[in-house]
């Protein structure tokens, strides 16, 4: 897993640091609030994210590659996923609740 970037993302209540990884990146089996982004990098060589599914898991290594709105995602031009460690299942669910109640997300809604 090679880190592409860090990455902040504010959520209606919060602000969350993610890491940022290619979307093909095999993944470890652990706890994470994730987010497929499509990312654009400046002239400057800034980046920045349209989000495009946030979501949460106990394992990475498990739910990625069988995800429902993998195809969906792809066809919004997702090229990163967003990942934020946390192996408390209800600190997850209110970081991903949280970062949902502040983004519209088109692939969360479809």
């Amino acid at each position: 897993m090679a880190k592409i970037a860090d990455a902040t993302f504010n959520g209606k209540t919060g602000r969350y640091s993610f890491e940022v990884y290619a979307i093909d990146t095999t993944f470890n089996p652990v706890g994470a609030v994730y987010i497929f982004t499509k990312r654009v990098v400046d002239a400057l060589g800034k980046g920045s994210h349209e989000l495009l599914y946030i979501g949460e898991t106990e394992s990475l290594a498990d739910r990625i590659p069988n995800h429902e709105k993998w195809l969906s995602v792809l066809d919004h031009g997702a090229n990163c996923i967003c990942v934020h460690c946390d192996d408390n299942g209800r600190s997850r669910l209110n970081k991903e609740t949280d970062l949902r109640a502040a983004s519209l997300t088109p692939c969360n809604s479809q």
